[in-house]
């Protein structure tokens, strides 16, 4: 049986599957067929290594400061060709940042947001108890699982009234 660190991981609010695989982005298009441009290679290493959700316009900031020939519309179309083969999620996190949407490249397992409602800090849980209730929902509805978003929010600790 594993560890009970296998089985449950909460970050201090980075993101739990940050630099596990260097580069899993550009093989896993580059195993697809799919063309990658030096602005989208840039891209893919920005997201990659992020160690926090980013928006469009952080993963553009980023990439421009590697080279500032990337555009904006190519960060938008490379997100989006990412969601197309299933590679990134794209998440609201509960609006707390108006309609902003963050991006973030699928990890080994899935795992649930946790934002508080009032500062904005995001933070991930992994746990075999959530990967449970995944097998007893595909039983129960006879569906195969590919893809969760789970959100959860609340006040953290320093939000709390005292």
């Amino acid at each position: 049986m594993p560890s009970t660190a296998n089985r449950r991981r909460v970050s201090s609010g980075e993101r739990l599957n940050a630099h596990s695989e260097p580069g899993r982005l550009r093989l896993a298009l580059e195993g697809r067929g799919v063309r990658l441009t030096r602005q989208r290679r840039i891209l893919l290493e920005v997201m990659d290594q992020a160690e926090q959700h980013l928006s469009a316009d952080a993963i553009l900031e980023r990439a421009q400061k590697i080279d500032p020939r990337v555009h904006q519309v190519t960060v938008y179309r490379t997100l989006e060709m990412l969601k197309r083969h299933g590679l990134l999620d794209e998440l609201d996190l509960l609006h707390i940042h108006g309609h902003r949407h963050f991006y973030e490249s699928h990890g080994p397992r899935d795992h649930i947001h946790v934002a508080c409602l009032r500062c904005g800090k995001v933070r991930e849980v992994e746990s075999e108890l959530f990967e449970q209730l995944k097998r007893q929902i595909e039983r129960d509805t006879g569906i195969q699982i590919t893809v969760t978003r789970t959100e959860i929010g609340g006040y953290c600790e320093g939000c709390r009234p005292r």
